[in-house]
């Protein structure tokens, strides 16, 4: 853990008062390893150019390295073509450029989008915008007592009317991993599609969409340490073929007439203007750095802190973390502390150098259902280690004292 925590130039920095920091926030964003950095400086002070637009030397490497990056993001979930990788602003734009292209021309009236309460608002709103458009009906999925997907009451949810399942890979609030194969086989049954959020997920396990068989994959540059500014979305090409443009412009057209146009082959038919070039290919460099680290040792990495944050926290009086046990979820530990309002928490924490998040974390259906209005959350990746534990329990109980609530 030291030598991955040494790859990340801005956790050997101190804050402004000198108090080392302790960032508990990768679920919001991750830092970046020194390649990702040099990669994105290295495309502009050494090759930048717009891509597909230039056959001079320049235009000519940065098309070679936006390819290639894209084929290494193929690689990593299993794409069977690159051209099913479509590069996105992020998870968000990626979803709604499903529920747009995909689902404005395919839902109609009793047709049913199958949703659940732990998601995202970026994995709920534009289901709602989009079924509102078409007549389309929004259902969902129950939650378990502990926050995990009531799959006993799958069977009344899902029916001949369902057209598409879309579900997180992991909760970014409770740390729930989903069975997606699971849902993937039920939805297949019924002949609906599947759509995987996967923001939180992506970053911390082996993803093969073809294993279970996904319709449609989207996840963040920005959590997969690499830079903001850029996301993916993975569609299965009789799907994206089948789609019109979600934007229209420079780059995604074959020919345009006065009237009409006809658009470019995958993946340009997507990706309407100027991509955010050096941040897609410092992607790839991201991609290439979790490769080497390994998806398995991340996993052992991230599980054992799981396990110590939470069994620590549990023995906190009064504080109450939210989700299922460590077996069920990822490196995510959200909780309410009845002495104090996890917006104090995050400030006093702050004192300390501790960074985590508070507030409703983009899902307020889910904190309504919890019965709270905010949580705290912390959440871990592989350059955290159990001196950020200790940390995190003694500015909890740092709060505690500075409040009198004890």
């Amino acid at each position: 853990m030291e030598s991955i925590r040494s790859d990340f130039p801005i956790l050997g920095q101190p804050l402004a008062d000198g108090t080392p920091l302790v960032y508990l926030d990768s679920a919001s964003s991750a830092q970046k390893p020194r390649v990702v950095i040099d990669a994105l400086s290295e495309c502009y002070e050494t090759y930048y150019a717009n891509a597909h637009r230039g056959v001079y030397q320049f235009g000519v490497k940065i098309d070679e390295a936006v390819e290639g990056a894209r084929e290494r993001i193929a690689r990593m979930i299993g794409a069977e073509r690159p051209e099913e990788v479509i590069f996105t602003s992020g998870t968000t734009m990626s979803i709604n450029l499903v529920a747009q292209a995909w689902g404005r021309s395919r839902l109609s009236e009793g047709d049913e989008v199958l949703v659940n309460e732990m998601e995202h608002h970026a994995n709920l709103v534009p289901w709602q915008q989009v079924t509102r458009q078409t007549g389309a009906t929004l259902r969902h999925i129950p939650l378990t007592g502990d926050g995990r997907l009531d799959l006993e009451r799958l069977d009344e949810c899902l029916s001949s009317r369902t057209r598409l399942v879309a579900v997180t890979g992991m909760s970014n609030v409770l740390g729930t991993i989903n069975p997606i194969d699971r849902l993937t086989e039920a939805a297949r049954a019924v002949g609906a599609l599947v759509l995987v959020d996967g923001a939180q997920s992506v970053p911390h396990a082996a993803v093969d969409v073809s294993n279970p068989q996904v319709d449609f994959l989207a996840f963040s540059g920005h959590k997969l340490y690499g830079p903001s500014g850029v996301g993916v979305l993975y569609g299965r090409r009789e799907w994206l073929e089948q789609m019109d443009p979600f934007l229209c412009g420079g780059n995604m057209i074959s020919e345009v007439g006065m009237t009409e146009s006809t658009w470019a082959e995958l993946p340009a038919k997507f990706e309407a203007g100027t991509l955010p070039v050096a941040q897609a290919i410092a992607l790839g460099t991201a991609v290439d750095y979790v490769n080497g680290v390994g998806f398995d040792e991340i996993g052992r990495i991230e599980q054992a802190l799981l396990a110590e944050a939470q069994q620590r926290l549990s023995e906190i009086p009064d504080l109450l973390i939210h989700g299922p046990s460590v077996e069920h979820k990822g490196a995510i530990v959200s909780f309410s502390d009845e002495r104090v309002h996890p917006h104090d928490m995050a400030e006093l924490l702050k004192r300390k150098g501790v960074a985590v998040r508070a507030g409703h974390h983009c899902t307020m259906l889910l904190h309504s259902l919890l019965g709270v209005v905010a949580t705290t959350r912390a959440s871990f990746a592989p350059y955290n280690d159990s001196s950020d534990i200790d940390v995190l329990v003694d500015g909890i109980q740092y709060a505690r004292k500075t409040l009198r609530r004890d």
